[in-house]
Formats: C-alpha cells, structure tokens, sequence
C-alpha cells in the first residue's frame, strides 16, 4: 500500500499551506524551508511553477501518489462536465475521505488506516481499500466489533463537522453514515485551484 511518509510540514511550508488541518510547527514556520529564513529575495513563480504547486496541494492533501492521480485525472477528464470539479468529485468519493469527511478519525491518514485494518464497511461489506470509490447512496460504517475502540467513540462522541459536509449524512446511532451525492466544488473547502491543474495536464 504506496502513500507518502516524508516529512508533512515540510511539504505544508514548501506549498505555502497547511495539508492536515491545524499545524501548530506549520503556524510556527509559515514560510518555505531553506537554510536562509523568509528570504524577501525568493523569485516570482512561473505559471508552470504555480500549477505544479497546485497538484502538488491537491496529491498531498488527498494523500495519493503521482501515477494514482494522473489516473484519476484521466478518469475525470473522460467524462462530460468542467474536468476540475469533476476531479474534486472522484478525490471526495474515496473511501479514505470519505470516513475523514465523517469525523471518524481527524486525520486522512487515520481514516486510510482505519480502512486497511478492517474497520470499516460499505454497504454491510468489509471494503480495505482505501481508494474505493463510493457511489450516491453508498452507507459507510464501522464494523460492529470496532465499534467500541477507543480511537472511534472519542471521535463520534465529539460535536463532528460533517453537518456542514451537505452531501454526507451521518446516523450517531448507527455509527454509519450515507454517501448522498458527488459534491460540488463550491462545498468542498480545499483552498486549491483545479483550473491551474487543468491546465498543467493540458500541455
């Protein structure tokens, strides 16, 4: 199972944001990584530098490799609509973020570890594999015997944001909550902007 463990901050302060929330060493050095400091003399970016800057957000953010999002950009690109959002919708539809959207870990890296232990299912199913795409009316939950982990109620028992997340619906009772619709790219609060993707894949 490839992913990324280098260094996250690093990778937050090069790109200019913060990719796993609240960082409190990102907060701290909100400015690239180099030997000499917010250097006042760092050159303009070029507009292929910008763009690659934004896939770069957006691979690290999601938490997929190279190859793994130019397929899905390819995926994206086949299909009718504005290419862009529609890369955001299959990025959202993974089942690693989608159990991160549901406030089952704080983390998408918590949320791909859940999935690959067993702990969460699809639609009664065990399903691993944290880049499974779920589709409207998909119900993701956590397995009956997970249901008690500490790691999970403390989570559930917390005020969740997926109310905001206006195409998920989740039950508390349940400990499961329903995929309802691709989202829109203006409900998805990633600060990236997929129209510099586009372009970069367009050369």
């Amino acid at each position: 199972m490839a992913r990324y463990t280098g260094p996250v901050t690093k990778k937050s302060r090069a790109l200019g944001q913060s990719l796993t929330g609240y960082d409190k060493y990102f907060e701290k050095k909100n400015y690239p990584p180099g030997q000499h400091g917010p250097s006042k003399r760092r050159k303009q970016k070029s507009d292929y530098a910008l763009q690659l800057m934004e896939k770069q957000k957006a691979k690290y953010t999601y938490g997929v490799l190279e190859r793994q999002f130019r397929n899905i950009f390819h995926d994206a690109h086949r299909k009718s609509g504005k290419t862009g959002e529609i890369l955001f919708q299959l990025l959202e539809s993974r089942l690693d973020n989608t159990v991160f959207r549901l406030g089952l870990s704080s983390t998408r890296n918590g949320s791909r570890q859940l999935v690959s232990h067993r702990h969460i299912v699809v639609n009664g199913k065990i399903v691993n594999i944290p880049s499974y795409r779920l589709k409207p009316g998909d119900v993701v939950g956590v397995k009956g015997n997970s249901q008690s982990l500490e790691m999970i109620t403390h989570k559930v028992s917390q005020k969740s944001d997926v109310r905001k997340f206006t195409w998920l619906e989740w039950n508390a009772d349940k400990m499961e909550g329903k995929f309802l619709a691709y989202p829109t790219r203006d409900l998805i609060p990633e600060n990236i902007n997929e129209q510099l993707i586009v372009e970069l894949y367009s050369k």
